[in-house]
Formats: structure tokens, C-alpha cells, sequence
């Protein structure tokens, strides 16, 4: 759409300049000659901006511009003086005014204040925009499901979403532990101070200290420039430690310093810098085994988990399987502009019966791909991926499956075909990305790929870009 601008200016002269000129760089423009009748304009008539004189009869573009600014306070104002009353003009500024023009014009000074002003006043509105949708993706109409599990979640977040306590978030992969930690954050006091997520299993363990706690120039190879971390961009917020379990142990006494004092030191630096940031972690392993066995700091274990929410697995509130499928299907006939209605009796009841290793993020890709896939107007059994469709859940080979008989059997080769099924299904899982497929089995990627070596798993792929043949 075109921009729209009000030129108010008692000299016809400079009403017509302003117009002429404006109409060629494509807006849509209006012209009156005092304060009074540009108010009057506005009452039956919206624009983007208002360039306005300041001297003038009646109402002055002062008194204009503290009118404008109290009745329509995202209006862009734009200040017409002449030279030698920029003080005046600066006063306007202060009183909201974007910016000034002086006489006689400079026209592409002219044109290039007007247009960064519309475009400012277009980020602007973006990012409100941006901000409404992203608090509104965080309310609890976002967490999927009416299970009793569910119920308890929610009733959990609305208590600890209004008190600065830390938490910690636990449960298997792809339980929905990150939008638990920004339900909690955009539910509470702190909405509209930064959420800020450190992947904890991600980064490097040499680049780990630089990027939570930031570098002075110089303080190694590369640091070219001093650096702000994580911990001062939240600051005033909340800080997400995803994976937390990850944490070298080295990065843990930092962490902990950081919690108990809340001050931070850059890499490099000598000076204590104050932060203010409230602790939301989240992990899939046990930290009190890892705290056993000496891989976690006690210490810092009792600093995060003060309180503790359980994210529970998809098989445990299989109710929540027809809502949740359904919610993914309009979010993937939306973003892959497919017209796929509804999902049938007997596929809901096959995907009810499977039991989800990757939880919600695996129910999530199945919908995804064949809301992809989909031809007709319904999802049918058949539309559905084989493990799906074929069987009944992670069902893993236990005592009272395996019979040992008097001949005894071969527990090498009864492992072996366990391990092999489950790193079949995992990398299927993973569109054939061995990193994935490793995350959701919990291995480390060597382990990945000598498993994938051992039972010649080949056209599987070490990352996203790289095939491996």
C-alpha cells in the first residue's frame, strides 16, 4: 500500500512543492493550510505521517504536534522549519516529533528522511507485530492436550510463571520441554524482557565460556572485538539452558557463580559485571545419576532444580493424540498450502497405537509428511509412514517375549537385533541424519557411526548437507 502523508503548511507554495514531489516517489498525499484543519482531517481520515510547518496562524505546529501525539501517539510527525529556529525544531523532536526539515529544501535530503521514517515506522510495527504473535504462540492455548499429565502442567506453569524461582524442566526428547520454559516466561512478569535459549549440547566446549558469559578484544585467537554473552542478553530475563545436562563440568562452576552471585566475568576481562537473569534449564538425563556418579555439581544440581516439572512422554497421554495430530494438521495445510481435511477413524486409532519414541516432535514429523505426501482430501491409513502404520509402538524385546528354552539362546544375536531395529527406526526417524538419529538414542555420533558400520546401515548421513555412501 501506498504510504499516506498530510502536508500542513500555511504557504500554497510549499503545499504544492511537497506534493508535486511526494506524488512522484509514490505516496498518496493530502494538503490543507492550518493546525485546525489538518485535526479536522484526521478525525475522518487516517494517514501514515504528518509533515506540518511550524509557524503558523491559529494552531501552531507545536500545538499541532502535542494534539497529533496525544489522540494518535504512533502517528509519524515531521517538522517543517526554517533556518535559524532549530531550536524550536529540536524541542519537537523531544516532544515526539521523528525528526525536521529545514527551508529551502534540500530534496533528497528531504526524500531520504521521509523514507527512513516509514520504513522505522514499518519495523516498528513489525516487531510489535512479531512480539503479540510470538506471547500469543506462548499462552497455554499453544500446549496442546486436555490429559490429566496436561492438566497438571498447565496448573503448574500459572504457579511458578509469576515468582523469579529457577526451574528445572525434565522428560524424554521432544516432550515439549522448551515451550513449557516459554509458557512459564511469557506467562509471567517478565513477558516482555528477553528469552534467550543457550543449546548447551551444541556448543563447543572451547567456545562454551565466550558465548554465555562473552570476550574482551584480544582474549584469544579470533576476539576481535569485545562480546556480550548470553547471560547479558537476558539479562532482565529469561535465560533457557536447553540440554543442560551437557554442561562440561569446567563450564559448571562458572554457571554456578554466575546463579549464586549474579555477577559474570568475560573471558579476558578483570571486572565483575552485575546480571539479573532468572534460570529455566531443561534436560532428558537423570542429573541426579550424573550427580552420583560425579559428572554434575551437586551444588549447581540444587541451584536449578528448586522446582522441578516432569514433561511427560506422548504414550502416557495418548488422549491428547487426536488434538495434537489435528493441531499439526492445520499448521501443515497452512504452511505447504495443502487442503487435507481430516484425518480418518482408523488412521487416528493407528496413530493412537504407537507409542512415539521422539514423543510430540515424532508426532509432529509423521503429520508433516503426509500432509506432504497426501494426494486426497483425508488422511488414511495407508497415507501413513509404515512404523506407523504397521506397528504397535516401541515395543522393545523384554524377559517375557524372549523365551529361553533348554538349548539356551544366543544373547549376542538377540541384543544385536534389539540394537539394530531401534537404529533402523531412529534414523528413519531422522530422515537418515545420523546426528539426529544419535541425539534421539542418546549416544554420542562416534557411537552412531560404528553401529551403522556394524550392521552395514549405509545411505544414511552424517548431517544435514553430506551424503554418505
Amino acid at each position: 500500500m501506498k504510504a499516506r502523508i498530510l502536508v500542513v503548511d500555511d504557504e500554497e507554495s510549499i503545499r504544492e512543492f511537497l506534493e508535486i514531489m511526494l506524488k512522484k516517489e509514490g505516496y498518496e498525499v493530502s494538503c490543507v493550510e492550518d493546525g485546525q484543519k489538518a485535526l479536522d482531517f484526521l478525525k475522518k481520515k487516517s494517514v501514515d505521517m504528518v509533515i506540518s510547518d511550524l509557524q503558523m496562524p491559529n494552531v501552531t505546529g507545536i500545538e499541532l504536534l502535542k494534539q497529533v501525539k496525544d489522540q494518535y501517539p504512533d502517528m509519524l510527525f515531521m517538522m517543517i522549519t526554517a533556518f535559524g529556529t532549530t531550536e524550536t525544531a529540536v524541542e519537537a523532536m523531544k516532544l515526539g516529533a521523528y525528526d525536521y526539515i529545514t527551508k529551502p529544501f534540500k530534496i533528497d535530503e528531504v526524500r531520504i528522511n521521509i523514507a527512513n521514517a516509514l520504513r522505522s515506522q514499518n519495523l516498528e510495527v513489525e516487531n510489535r507485530t512479531l512480539k503479540k504473535e510470538l506471547k500469543q504462540e506462548y499462552t497455554f492455548q499453544s500446549l496442546v492436550g486436555n490429559s490429566e499429565p496436561m492438566h497438571r502442567i498447565f496448573e503448574m506453569i500459572k504457579r511458578v510463571s509469576q515468582t523469579p524461582t529457577n526451574i528445572l524442566v525434565t522428560g524424554e526428547s521432544g516432550t515439549g520441554k522448551e515451550m513449557i520454559a516459554k509458557a512459564i516466561h511469557y506467562n509471567g512478569p517478565l513477558k516482555d524482557k528477553p528469552f534467550v535459549t543457550v543449546n548447551c549440547g551444541a556448543i563447543p566446549e572451547s567456545l562454551m565460556e565466550s558465548e554465555m558469559f562473552g570476550h574482551k578484544k584480544g582474549s584469544f585467537t579470533g576476539a576481535v572485538a569485545d562480546k556480550s554473552g548470553l547471560f547479558e542478553v537476558a539479562d532482565g530475563g529469561s535465560l533457557f539452558l536447553d540440554e543442560v545436562g551437557e554442561l562440561p563440568v569446567t563450564i559448571q562452576v562458572k554457571l554456578l557463580r554466575a546463579i549464586q552471585e549474579r555477577v559474570i566475568r568475560r573471558v579476558g576481562g578483570t571486572d565483575d559485571v552485575k546480571v539479573d537473569v532468572r534460570i529455566i534449564a531443561a534436560t532428558n538425563r537423570n542429573l541426579s545419576d550424573m550427580v552420583d556418579k560425579g559428572d554434575f555439581r551437586q551444588d549447581l544440581f540444587y541451584r536449578l532444580n528448586v522446582i522441578n516439572i516432569e514433561s511427560p512422554p506422548l504414550r502416557d497421554r495418548r488422549d491428547d493424540i487426536p488434538s495434537l495430530a489435528n493441531h499439526f494438521l492445520k499448521k501443515y495445510n497452512d504452511r505447504l498450502a495443502k487442503t487435507v481435511n481430516g484425518i480418518s477413524e482408523e488412521a487416528m486409532q493407528k496413530l493412537q497405537k504407537y507409542d512415539y519414541p521422539g514423543n510430540v516432535r515424532e508426532l509432529e514429523n509423521v503429520i508433516e509428511r503426509t500432509v506432504a505426501l497426501e494426494g486426497g482430501s483425508t488422511i488414511l491409513p495407508e497415507s501413513l509412514p509404515p512404523f506407523v502404520n504397521t506397528a504397535q509402538g516401541r515395543k522393545l524385546a523384554s524377559s517375557h517375549e524372549i523365551e529361553i528354552t533348554d538349548e539356551g539362546i544366543d544373547l549376542d544375536r538377540v541384543i544385536g537385533q534389539i540394537e539394530k531395529e531401534l537404529l533402523v527406526k531412529a534414523i528413519h526417524m531422522s530422515d537418515g541424519v545420523k546426528k539426529r538419529a544419535a541425539k534421539l538414542l542418546q549416544i554420542s555420533f562416534r557411537s552412531m557411526r560404528y553401529r551403522c558400520e556394524k550392521y552395514s546401515l549405509g545411505s544414511v548421513r552424517d548431517d544435514e548437507g553430506d551424503d554418505e555412501e
